[in-house]
């Protein structure tokens, strides 16, 4: 009789422990044992030589568009492009059409999933005046990664703007909620700045002051309430600045697009390619991002807002333009060439993509390489050297920033409880995402 349903033999592996060879066993979907199993016999054995296999990369922002936009993207699409680019599980936004604002569209969006979500899978519930009251309902059911409140207006109809909205959605939750926080009042004040045709004036419609006026309302409410909150996509300086005195009530989300990218360099080379909210913004904030965020440890996690558009859309003149771009495919390879070019270490980029996700959302049994985690890896050549292509793209958009980046780094598979997803390039093992739990969750 094996020992073990898999072993993974002969790779570099990176846990809590630090980095070192060895070997991982995995029984029932769960790793079961963690070093030299030359010995052991299992049901089957995946080479990993010359491989770093690391906890499985967790997304914890995407925009799948289903229902409602699926032109755009949906689940089947999005989630092939997570495993393609060694992304074993993502967070759904609720900006959906109609919005994910109650318990019957949540469980539309888990049935949707079903037999189709290459990865596994959570869904946020997005907060409302209406559905303010039952927020601390909504959060606890199956599937539901938590609340997400957008203070400033966006894509789609989901918006508290006002003070008083913000209160009662605080007063509410008790599980750690994310915010897209820019200041509503701000924004439309601002509005007559954006020149046509001009991205460049993209960064000062939505200006890094509107931001920080949102994340200081934020803090102040999330102080009163004694409550947790997730500051998603920050993108400037002040805010980094700020949000490192608050570190008692908030965790911080950054993106890959803010630190690669900055304006105006990036809007005259992409133009509305590279319109998103809030904005890339300047070589200043960029280099804040990573000295106070990455280096310092500001930033809790990596997400990528992952938020498709055509490009007929994205042709549209300023401030036509929709805001959002692809990015749960090139997550992996653009962040291990910043590994690379030692921007981060690599026991840094899993702690911002694996446990840092585990820590902040309470997710179970998943973000670390340990005995009774699930058996989530994913497995990166570091050597390995390719140009990321629009036409490799799995989003339906067809697109990405990143076309022609040159990478160092790459994930050449995917695994998701003992199963392999993605290896060399394809979807092997396809439709077996399921639902994630969340300790704060989990039922009595």
């Amino acid at each position: 009789m094996n020992a073990y349903d898999l072993i993974v033999r002969g790779g570099v592996v990176v846990s809590h422990a630090g980095e070192g060879a060895g070997d991982i066993g995995v029984r029932g979907g769960k790793i079961a044992a963690i070093g030299d199993l030359s010995q052991a016999s299992a049901g089957d054995v995946f080479d990993a030589k010359g491989l770093h296999i690391l906890p499985g990369v967790i997304d914890t922002q995407v925009h799948f568009r289903e229902p409602g936009n699926e032109h755009k993207e949906d689940l089947e699409t999005g989630t092939r492009a997570a495993a393609l680019g060694g992304v074993t599980a993502v967070f759904e936004m609720p900006n959906t059409t109609p919005p994910t604002t109650s318990a019957e569209a949540l469980a539309d969006k888990l049935a949707r999933a079903k037999g189709r979500a290459h990865v596994d899978h959570a869904f946020y519930v997005g907060a409302t005046h209406e559905n303010a009251d039952q927020l601390g309902e909504l959060e606890r059911l199956p599937g539901c990664c938590g609340v997400k409140t957008f203070m400033g207006s966006s894509t789609g109809t989901l918006l508290i703007g006002d003070d008083e909205g913000l209160d009662k959605v605080l007063r509410n939750i008790r599980r750690r909620a994310a915010f897209h926080a820019e200041d509503e009042a701000r924004l439309q004040e601002r509005k007559a700045l954006a020149r046509e045709g001009d991205w460049t004036s993209h960064p000062e419609v939505r200006d890094d002051q509107a931001a920080l006026m949102a994340v200081q309302r934020l803090v102040a409410g999330a102080r009163k309430h004694g409550k947790r909150v997730h500051v998603l996509h920050v993108s400037s300086a002040v805010e980094m600045e700020f949000l490192a005195t608050a570190k008692d009530v908030a965790t911080v989300e950054t993106l890959p697009q803010f630190l690669s990218f900055e304006g105006p360099q990036i809007y005259r080379r992409l133009n509305g390619f590279a319109q998103m909210n809030p904005p890339i913004r300047y070589a200043g904030d960029r280099a804040a991002l990573w000295s106070l965020g990455i280096a310092q440890g500001v930033v809790d996690v990596l997400g990528t807002d992952h938020a498709p558009h055509t490009r007929e859309e994205k042709a549209q003149p300023y401030p036509k333009s929709p805001s959002g771009m692809p990015g749960v495919q090139t997550l992996v390879p653009v962040m291990l060439t910043h590994v690379n070019q030692g921007r981060l270490s690599l026991a840094r980029f899993v702690d911002l993509t694996s446990a840092g996700p585990q820590r902040v959302f309470g997710i179970a049994d998943k973000g670390r390489i340990a005995l009774g985690y699930d058996a989530d890896f994913t497995l990166v050549d570091m050597a390995a050297r390719r140009t990321i292509r629009a036409e490799d793209q799995a989003t339906r958009c067809g697109w990405t920033p990143f076309d022609g980046f040159e990478a160092t780094g790459w994930p050449m598979a995917t695994m998701i409880r003992g199963r392999v997803v993605m290896r060399d390039g394809a979807v092997v093992a396809p439709s077996q995402g399921v639902p994630m739990q969340f300790l704060e969750a989990l039922a009595p």
